[in-house]
C-alpha cells in the first residue's frame, strides 16, 4: 500500500531512498449545466455542490495520477504533497488541479 502523506516525514519509517519530485495533474472542464445550476445555488445557499463534486474529483483523480507516478518510479510512499488550483481558459470554463510530492521508499 503506498503512503501518501502532506509532512515531509512519515512517523515509524525511515526515507531509505529519494525517487524525485513527481506531479499528476488534471484538467476539467465546467459545463454549461453545472455553471447553469451552480448560479442558482449560489444566490440561495451560498455553495455549489457540483462545483465542489468536480473539484473533489479532479483532486482526487490527480492524486491518483501522483501515486501511479510514484508506482512507477519505484517509491513505496510520497511525502510533502502539496496540492495546487488554477482556473484555466478564455471564459474560466477549466479548471487544473496539480498535485506534487517527493516520490521516496521508505523502510
Amino acid at each position: 500500500m503506498m503512503i501518501m502523506t502532506t509532512t515531509p516525514t512519515i512517523e515509524g519509517k525511515k526515507i531509505v531512498e529519494y525517487k524525485g519530485v513527481l506531479f499528476g495533474e488534471v484538467v476539467s472542464g465546467i459545463n454549461f449545466i453545472k455553471d447553469f445550476a451552480a448560479g442558482g445555488r449560489n444566490i440561495f445557499c451560498g455553495r455549489s455542490e457540483s462545483y465542489e463534486n468536480e473539484l473533489m474529483a479532479a483532486r482526487d483523480n490527480a492524486l491518483r495520477e501522483l501515486e501511479q507516478r510514484a508506482v512507477m518510479a519505484g517509491a513505496n510512499a510520497v511525502v510533502g504533497i502539496d496540492i495546487d488550483y488554477e482556473v484555466l481558459g478564455s471564459d474560466n470554463g477549466m479548471i487544473m488541479v496539480t498535485a506534487s510530492g517527493t516520490a521516496v521508499v521508505v523502510e
